[in-house]
């Protein structure tokens, strides 16, 4: 038997300081490992992309230059966590493991299920921390609020790191970049990974994108500037949302602009409450919310999806924040919850037959946000208003001069602005000289937007007995109480 260390897992916490695990492991007095698993069955999960796995990566990389000079690392494996801490303990005499809790999708809950009862047979601690604000086991939200604002203001951990002298080695599930030369392939419209980033795009977001942030934050093209847009940082944990909440309460401005900022940090907690939804029920990942939804009747046309999936719709703002998404994996609020009413209520397509898509496309996905948002865009919550966006309204509020659209949509950059948002209105004799593709003649549904079928089966669901009895259920459980 090997020598005898503690672990620290990481998961979604790609980050050096604000760490609770690597704080506890630090003051053990025992040597340590950090590690990252590239987990096969998590990898092959519908949710999850090339993307991801970039951002995981480099995010990695940004970690180990700063670990470098305590002579440590993050070790990569590419093994499922079952399988590797069974051949770990075998190899080592393992003493705990930290990580933090993780608010993940089903298949996650059973790998830790699965990892904490291998530790427990071995007689192995494994210390989970809470994160985000986000309370585990949860039947309700009274003291709710004041929890998470108690997280939010609470002393940020100061990781101080000392230089290792231990040479760990593990000859089995060696990580080998050549294994996945895709991971090298990050594309430069994609936001850079690392909790370096994280800092420099709060900060210039604090010192001077914030001035038009209430103003631009429904702009599908504004609003890539004057958002925050760390989102994705707070997703892979390159940044705490304590480090958030602190630095922009403590910065100098804040006292000038508090309508601005109190408007964004609301939307942080916001983002806590939604994934303490997931937290309580991961079933939201593939079942209605409101159970009682699960009897709305869709069309579920591939032909249609596989338009949507493609932003060839012959909807312009539609098709634009699907190519806008696909590039860059951003999108703000507005239209993300565009594209899901397009989706669901005119083309008459499930929600589930999106979702997934989606989650592979957003650089910032966050399985408790995801699935939770995705379903009360939908309309199958039966607690929150439904929702329905019209594409051409959306359009014309949201991008009158056509400067989005027209940015990721080259085919229409020629059109005069007055057709862009309705190009079925051009004539043979406007379109002399200029080709357009036939789905912005005849776009794949009406024009005239009848979402009438879906609309009065979500508005009528809701006065049944079923639906009425979940929606005290959720009010129960979810709502929240100070």
């Amino acid at each position: 038997m090997g020598k005898k260390l503690n672990i620290v897992w990481l998961k979604r916490d790609l980050r050096i300081n604000d760490h609770q695990p690597l704080f506890d492991a630090e003051k053990s007095n025992l040597d340590y490992i950090i590690i990252y698993l590239f987990e096969p069955k998590m990898m092959a999960h519908f949710d999850f992309s090339i993307r991801h796995q970039q951002f995981i990566y480099y995010s990695i990389l940004e970690m180990n230059k700063s670990l470098f000079k305590y002579k440590r690392k993050v070790h990569i494996f590419n093994s499922d966590a079952p399988i590797f801490f069974s051949y770990l303990s075998s190899k080592f005499i393992i003493n705990k493991v930290f990580s933090y809790k993780e608010s993940g999708t089903l298949i996650s809950w059973n790998r830790d299920k699965k990892v904490y009862n291998i530790l427990k047979r071995l007689n192995i601690e494994w210390k989970e921390f809470d994160s985000q604000g986000i309370i585990r086991g949860s039947k309700n939200r009274i003291g709710w609020d004041k929890n998470w604002f108690n997280y939010a203001i609470s002393p940020l951990i100061i990781n101080n790191y000392s230089v290792n002298s231990f040479n760990f080695k593990l000859n089995s599930f060696k990580f080998n970049i050549k294994d996945f030369p895709y991971l090298l392939e990050y594309p430069n419209q994609f936001q850079p990974a690392g909790e370096k980033y994280a800092f420099k795009y709060l900060k210039s977001f604090i010192k001077i994108r914030h001035k038009n942030y209430n103003y631009h934050i429904s702009q599908p093209e504004n609003s890539r500037y004057s958002c925050a847009r760390i989102s994705t940082y707070l997703s892979w944990g390159n940044i705490s949302v304590r480090q958030v909440y602190q630095c922009i309460k403590n910065a100098l401005n804040y006292k000038f602009n508090k309508r601005i900022f109190n408007s964004f940090l609301s939307r942080l907690k916001w983002r806590s409450h939604f994934i303490q939804k997931f937290e309580v029920d991961c079933s939201y990942e593939h079942s209605c919310i409101n159970r009682g939804y699960e009897n709305v009747i869709y069309q579920n046309d591939n032909k249609l999806l596989e338009s949507w999936k493609k932003g060839k719709t012959g909807f312009p703002l539609v098709d634009a924040s699907m190519r806008c998404l696909i590039n860059t994996g951003w999108l703000n609020f507005r239209m993300r919850a565009m594209l899901v009413s397009f989706l669901c209520h005119y083309l008459e397509q499930d929600w589930r037959r999106g979702v997934y898509y989606m989650a592979k496309l957003f650089l910032d996905y966050e399985p408790g946000i995801h699935f939770t948002q995705f379903q009360m865009q939908a309309g199958t919550t039966g607690i929150n208003s439904i929702r329905i966006y019209n594409p051409i309204k959306q359009s014309i509020e949201r991008d009158p001069n056509c400067i989005f659209i027209k940015k990721w949509l080259p085919e229409l950059s020629k059109i005069k602005n007055d057709f862009v948002h309705k190009p079925w209105l051009l004539t043979e004799l406007d379109l002399i000289d200029l080709t357009i593709p036939d789905y912005y003649r005849k776009p794949i549904v009406s024009p005239n937007l009848s979402n009438k079928n879906i609309r009065n089966q979500l508005w009528g669901l809701r006065k049944n007995s079923h639906v009425k009895e979940e929606s005290k259920r959720l009010l129960r459980i979810h709502v929240r109480r100070k």
